[in-house]
């Protein structure tokens, strides 16, 4: 157990009092001294408990409208003092400084006050200094003082202080002084990212505190492991663990709807980080008919997701497909009780939350940062360069076939016919090889691609495409330009009728 250690006194300084009424309580049973501060302080007194202020130890009062408390040698002098080391402890007797066996810290609330809106200066008053010296102060000597840094920890410590009467271990310290840098590094990285938020600095700063051990990575052989506050982003209502591949292949179908928010009603299919099945219709019900017809070999086992809420007659025929997560913002009281008929099918609700603006790869050495792809074609970017225009049904779907292009893996060519994905060749080494996969599957599975239009990630270094595209009956044709020999293909067009738009914007996805 290492040394155990009874404490005798405690610091105490919190900006939320939730949950410190009980620790606080067995504290004044075990004959724990408290000191504290401000509204601290008056809380404690309200429960009608002893309470020393700190400015009886440092007989100097809070200044500077509170930004200046505990900053002062008789509170650090007291959490910082090696008790085995003699000079020391002689000086904590020449100065009058009460030694402090517990510090129980919470930080101003930085992170919430910026995601509120607050303006700079009402942030910046949410930047802690006493509070985050006193938690590295307390966890650098966690031989001799135990830190409490975190709401989230009260519980655990209340158990530990009553079993032990007030004593606690070495390893106990070490535990909390780890989780109290876990605090402050937390913080720093929150405070430095508000300031280099234009990325000023060339400096990467990513901390999550919300860790999760998955069942295995990619494959069995690898550990994995998810980082982030997935709660905030979903409520699971169903089924099993989500594994890393579930949660790559949801981050895709996520990205790829948000395309659709607000349009009619749209489902898609996803497997592998691509989708397999798309429609728009008007009805939701429709719209995963004809997502399923896409490929529905490839729907087995896939990942399922709505922009609309889903009712019992589109979950009745979700449930005839073995799938292994639905996302919704919304289910009817009759369609999740039919999807909850497979016990390890995952049920998601999806919760309006902001996303990261930045994409984090790593890469050899060292990690790649990227922003992450806004850019959404729209009619109005659309430049017209054949001498026949795209009909409103072409239109419509040219510009559905490039929001599915976007979040396609590169290089990739789309087809689709009536707001519905007819195939898509995804990460092929050349274009004309990821148009031949394209139209091999849409034969496959019958799609009549008289009236096609054709979407690609990238520009076309030559005509062949647009060629191959043309003898398989597409009209229409959507892409960045930007070749030097992008003539050719406007060229292949004019000669064959065949409607030509550019976005300007090319979407590689890697």
């Amino acid at each position: 157990m290492g040394t155990v250690k009874k404490a005798t006194s405690a610091l105490i300084s919190v900006f939320h009092k939730d949950g410190l009424e009980p620790i606080v309580k067995k504290f004044q049973e075990l004959g724990i001294t408290m000191y504290s501060t401000g509204g601290t302080e008056s809380f404690i007194r309200s429960l009608g408990l002893d309470v020393v202020p700190v400015e009886e130890v440092t007989s100097y009062p809070s200044i500077l409208g509170g930004r200046v408390k505990t900053l002062h040698p008789k509170v650090f002098g007291g959490i910082l003092n090696r008790q085995d080391n003699d000079g020391d402890v002689a000086q904590l007797e020449e100065f009058d400084i009460p030694q402090l066996d517990i510090v129980i810290v919470d930080l101003y609330p930085f992170e919430k006050t910026v995601a509120s809106g607050a303006t700079e200066q009402e942030i910046i008053e949410k930047i802690d200094i006493g509070g985050i010296s006193l938690i590295r102060a307390a966890a650098k000597n966690f031989k001799d003082v135990l830190c409490v840094s975190s709401m989230e920890d009260y519980k655990e410590f209340l158990n530990m202080i009553t079993i032990g009467e007030g004593s606690t271990s070495m390893e106990q310290r070490r535990v909390y002084a780890a989780k109290a840098f876990n605090v402050s590094s937390h913080y720093d990285t929150a405070i430095f990212n508000y300031f280099n938020k234009n990325h000023e600095l060339a400096a990467l700063k990513i901390s999550e505190t919300k860790g999760k051990v998955l069942r295995y990575g990619e494959n069995p052989h690898q550990r994995g492991f998810f980082f982030g506050d997935f709660d905030a982003m979903f409520t699971k209502l169903h089924g099993k663990e989500l594994s890393y591949n579930n949660l790559l292949d949801v981050d895709a179908a996520v990205n790829l709807m948000s395309e659709f928010q607000g349009d009619d009603p749209t489902f898609a299919i996803l497997k592998h980080n691509n989708a397999c099945g798309l429609a728009t219709r008007d009805t939701l019900h429709k719209a995963y008919v004809d997502a399923l017809a896409g490929d529905p070999v490839s729907a087995f086992g896939g990942i399922l997701i709505s922009n609309k809420e889903i009712d019992a007659k589109t979950a009745t025929e979700i449930h005839k497909l073995f799938c292994e997560v639905v996302i919704a913002h919304s289910y009817s009281k009759e369609a999740l009780e039919i999807l909850q008929g497979k016990k390890n099918r995952i049920i998601l609700i999806q919760k309006e939350v902001a996303l990261p603006e930045t994409i984090v790869r790593s890469c050899l050495n060292g990690v790649l940062v990227q922003d992450k792809d806004h850019v959404t074609d729209s009619l109005d970017k659309l430049n017209y360069v054949t001498a026949k225009k795209p009909s409103e049904r072409e239109l419509q779907d040219l510009i559905f076939a490039s929001k599915l292009c976007k979040h396609t893996k590169s290089n990739t060519i789309v087809l689709a016919k009536n707001r519905q994905l007819c195939a898509s060749g995804t990460g092929q080494t050349s274009r004309v090889d990821a148009l031949n996969q394209a139209i091999h599957k849409a034969q496959t599975f019958k799609f009549d691609l008289d009236g096609a239009v054709m979407a690609s990630d990238a520009f076309f270094p030559f005509p062949d495409c647009v060629e191959i595209a043309h003898t398989n009956g597409i009209t229409s044709v959507i892409q960045p330009g930007g070749s030097i020999k992008d003539q050719l293909s406007v060229d292949y067009c004019n000669e064959n009728e065949i409607a030509m738009v550019m976005t300007g914007t090319r979407h590689f996805k890697h």
